[in-house]
């Protein structure tokens, strides 16, 4: 099996590097936090990169890219701590062109690729522990149109985003909608997250929606497998960038008159973070690489 990157690959991860290096530096990322935990510029940079389309089809301007090259772009974007949810922008347009009609996809596709609009995914509800088939939103139809009401907690840049992936219940079956934002039946109120990005609660009373699908737990799987992948690359590249600032640090750091870098326990301490990172790295391969497979092997 080749695991080597494509030149094109190579090419992405070392222009999302120099846009991190350059215009998302630490000081940046506290600027951020301090304006509220969430950048247009910088996600508009972002979409200017391509990023944003990247699992989208050309057909709707997309980059028509996968898994690997998000993995690629999300390495990178882990090592600067860049907080804006571009992968929640994957995780719709891969459920979009996976399960919605296709009005919906060239409404919102094009947009979503472009950077023009951003949908996130507001699935959690107080009390689900995490369980997907656990949802207290429901969705009627009045008139032959969707309406949706519930409480979503945690969900990325709410205030921000156009519209929403929400999960909600019809007749007791889980179904997936997009709930575009509506003045009169969409708060969001914003706060910030332990590392400092935004996050909102949203609440919806008879909120207008468009169904999306109503084989909403496959949808919902989808949305979350390509999150939870793209936070796996996102934390290996965390970890490498920790792991190069210690390793600068013991070799600048003087104890005794010597750089504790020669002291045996501590050159111990880094082979085992760097063992743990390739374990890491490892298993974001492995998860990337499952991706497309059919939604059992792939969860």
């Amino acid at each position: 099996m080749d695991f080597d990157f494509s030149d094109e690959q190579a090419q992405l991860r070392d222009a999302v590097r120099k846009w991190v290096d350059k215009a998302y530096s630490f000081d940046e990322r506290r600027s951020v936090v301090a304006a509220g935990g969430f950048s247009a510029s910088a996600y508009q940079a972002m979409a200017e990169l391509g990023l944003c389309g990247l699992y989208v089809q050309d057909a709707y301007g997309g980059m028509n890219m996968g898994p690997t090259e998000g993995m690629v772009a999300m390495e990178e974007l882990g090592r600067g701590m860049v907080m804006e949810p571009l992968a929640h922008t994957w995780m719709c347009t891969a459920v979009l062109q996976a399960f919605a009609p296709d009005d919906l996809k060239t409404e919102w596709l094009p947009r979503l690729a472009g950077g023009e609009a951003l949908l996130v995914l507001a699935h959690h509800e107080k009390g689900a522990r995490y369980d997907l088939h656990k949802c207290h939103a429901t969705a009627k139809q009045v008139g032959g149109a969707w309406q949706v009401t519930g409480h979503k907690s945690l969900v990325p840049a709410g205030d921000h985003a156009h519209g929403f992936l929400v999960p909600a219940t019809v007749n007791g079956q889980l179904a997936l909608f997009l709930v575009p934002r509506s003045a009169a039946t969409v708060t969001a109120q914003a706060y910030l997250a332990q590392d400092g990005s935004r996050m909102s609660e949203l609440h919806l009373k008879d909120a207008p929606a468009q169904l999306i699908s109503l084989d909403g737990l496959d949808a919902l799987q989808l949305a979350v497998d390509v999150g939870a992948t793209s936070l796996c690359a996102e934390a290996v590249g965390l970890m490498e960038k920790t792991l190069t600032l210690t390793v600068e640090y013991l070799n600048t750091r003087k104890q005794f008159g010597v750089a504790i870098a020669s002291f045996q326990a501590l050159r111990h301490r880094v082979a085992d973070m760097k063992m743990q990172l390739e374990l890491g790295r490892s298993m974001s391969y492995y998860a990337t690489l499952k991706l497309n497979s059919p939604a059992a092997e792939r969860s």
